[in-house]
């Protein structure tokens, strides 16, 4: 899906799972990008619902709660580790601190107690990043509205909330976005390389690209990925194991299936 809806969506939209483009009317899911219009009625489990409410009922049908989804996004995104992810899943689904030790042996209530403070504290670092964060974007917009130079990483790309790792190789700008596809990429589409980049950035921008010829929560057979990856490149092997490292495609045990995950793709 779009990636940039993900990370642009306010609070309020993140916690609903939908968010909605006012200029166009049109609520668009945040986990796989189905969208429904203002105005108009639609039948959903023999029931008529406007665009808000079945943009409602799709995201609690189609997909895990929104507490789930974005626990399940990892480490890397929600700074908890595993034993605090799982306490979190134990709180939020409501479990005592006495039938929380009995889950998980923790030795007293005083522990659980001290995982729940160290939770709220990462909530209150995280609402003083994201003011903080905000003040820099309208900064940068201000000085950009007054044809200023930008400081560096104004002008960054957004990339796929399902990434493994997010590091300096996604500090990727609009301008080097650019310059890879036309430099590895003929007008048809296809990579014109011999070799795949060794770069991580030009392998990220080049996956980026190859992703919009998948669906996201999808599930793929190994031809059909094997297939569709050819069309860009013979060692199709190599670019299939870059995706699934880089968290572009999930694959299941065997190897047999693999599934665009949801939100995976970037507005590209």
């Amino acid at each position: 899906m779009d990636g940039s809806l993900f990370w642009n969506a306010p609070i309020k939209d993140l916690k609903r799972g939908f968010t909605l483009n006012e200029k166009e009317g049109i609520y668009n899911c945040l986990f796989c990008g189905e969208s429904f219009e203002q105005g108009i009625i639609y039948p959903i489990n023999d029931l008529l619902l406007d665009a808000e409410k079945a943009i409602s009922s799709h995201v609690s049908n189609s997909h895990p709660s929104v507490f789930d989804f974005m626990l399940g996004m990892g480490r890397v995104y929600t700074g908890l580790s595993g034993s605090q992810s799982d306490l979190a899943k134990l709180f939020y689904e409501g479990f005592s601190d006495k039938e929380i030790m009995a889950k998980t042996g923790a030795n007293s209530a005083s522990t659980i107690r001290n995982q729940r403070f160290a939770i709220r504290e990462k909530y209150k670092q995280a609402k003083i990043l994201v003011v903080l964060t905000e003040l820099l974007e309208e900064r940068l917009d201000q000085q950009k509205h007054e044809r200023k130079t930008p400081q560096d990483g104004g002008n960054l790309v957004d990339f796929h909330p399902t990434a493994t790792s997010i590091d300096e190789r996604f500090a990727i700008t609009h301008e080097e976005r650019v310059e890879v596809l036309n430099r590895y990429f003929s007008p048809d589409g296809k990579l014109i390389i011999k070799g795949f980049p060794a770069k991580e950035k030009k392998k990220i921008i080049i996956m980026q690209k190859i992703m919009n010829d998948f669906t996201a929560n999808t599930i793929y057979s190994e031809n059909e990925i094997n297939a569709a990856l050819k069309r860009y490149y013979e060692d199709f092997v190599s670019v299939r194991r870059c995706l699934v490292q880089y968290g572009f495609l999930d694959r299941n045990v065997d190897g047999t299936e693999y599934i665009i995950p949801t939100s995976s793709k970037t507005p590209y």
